[in-house]
């Protein structure tokens, strides 16, 4: 998969290093879930050349981590290789538990990770970096669809309590009288719930949970984590797995980022907050919400606080901040250069701009700003 350098080194062969660049991803990446073979073989986004500063960028730059952010890190990756000639970025999508733990073992530059680091993690990380230790910088925001495929039905509100149930196996068919009071005027049919969550540690599974914890805390009774907690249901590998089976099964229903979603045809609940109506999963009501996020983090670290019992008009309340996760002091030397030229080009207008363009919502300009000062105090 390793580009020659001496085409990456020729100017005319611009064209061919763009697709290789998406070959690489397709080929590493676990989670596929675009029309034309993932987002990186799709138009270029509007970011030109000159947002990006390779400045002593070079190299190889392995990361892994958070599927939900694959669509954005392909399109950023692609923008990044287009302008910096010499420089590989490969991102392995998997998921947020793999990553944290790629990242405590020092094989990759940054993980990705829709979850804070955790005490436990933090400690670990100081074992890889020297002098330092790993900390949270959000990047990417978006809302967790919930996807469903039940004939008949085109259009279905669920409210949190609702949802934990059919998730937590209590409600088992579709034309159960919870769904019925929520939906009326639908016809809905009596066939089976088929309830698809992550296999694997997720923390797209986490912040799940955190909404359905906070916003629904008598029906969902778990703690949020990254291994699926419930009885029942049926475990799908990645993004990618579980908006498969919901694609391909009469009666299902599951969770995956919006860009899942839109990419393959599958409606989305829309979920009644209390507000004066049932709220749309889009990158726009995702961000109503997250503006409203408080930085939780110390220091370099800007783990944020959301809140995922919002009854704002408009607030799509199921939502997630993915963190690049790096390390403030101590990083390798050899990647270092290319870390921080990158993370500039995501967390640029340019790169925030790509979050818009593709299903996902881009961090408040008021943390932005303050994730920009830190990579640039990165060493």
């Amino acid at each position: 998969m390793k580009l020659q350098r001496k085409n990456m080194l020729r100017a005319s062969a611009l064209g061919a290093l763009v697709v290789s660049g998406a070959l690489v991803l397709t080929a590493c990446g676990s989670d596929d879930n675009t029309k034309d073979g993932g987002a990186a073989s799709g138009k270029p986004s509007a970011a030109a050349a000159g947002d990006i500063k390779c400045d002593d960028a070079k190299g190889k730059l392995l990361a892994s981590g958070s599927s939900a952010q694959k669509n954005a890190v392909d399109l950023w990756v692609k923008n990044y290789m287009a302008a910096c000639s010499g420089v590989e970025v490969n991102y392995k999508s998997s998921s947020s538990g793999e990553g944290i733990v790629a990242f405590n073992q020092g094989t990759v530059g940054f993980a990705g990770s829709d979850s804070a680091l955790k005490p436990d993690a933090v400690e670990e990380s100081k074992k890889v970096c020297t002098g330092g230790q790993g900390i949270n910088l959000p990047m990417v925001g978006g809302p967790i669809a919930l996807g469903f495929n039940v004939a008949g039905v085109d259009k279905l509100n669920l409210d949190a309590t609702t949802i934990a149930n059919i998730f937590n196996d209590k409600i088992k068919k579709w034309d159960d009288e919870a769904i019925k009071k929520l939906n009326p005027g639908v016809t809905l049919p009596s066939t089976a719930i088929q309830a698809f969550h992550r296999s694997e540690d997720s923390g797209t599974t986490e912040n799940l949970g955190k909404y359905l914890k906070a916003a629904a805390p008598e029906a969902w009774t778990y703690e949020a984590a990254k291994k699926w907690p419930a009885p029942g249901g049926q475990g799908a590998t990645g993004s990618a797995g579980v908006a498969s089976q919901v694609k391909a099964v009469d009666g299902a229903i599951g969770y995956f980022e919006l860009s899942y979603a839109s990419s393959q045809s599958i409606k989305t609940v829309d979920v009644n907050t209390g507000a004066s109506a049932p709220v749309k999963a889009s990158s726009e009501s995702a961000s109503k919400a997250i503006a409203a996020a408080k930085i939780a983090g110390t220091g370099s670290d800007l783990a944020l606080k959301l809140d995922y019992t919002t009854k704002a008009e408009g607030a799509y309340p199921i939502v997630l901040v993915t963190y690049e996760v790096v390390c403030d002091k101590g990083n390798k030397p050899e990647t270092l250069a290319t870390v921080k030229s990158f993370l500039n080009y995501t967390a640029s207008d340019a790169g925030q701009k790509v979050l818009s363009e593709n299903g996902y919502a881009p961090i408040p300009a008021e943390i932005n700003t303050k994730v920009r000062e830190v990579i640039k105090s990165l060493s």
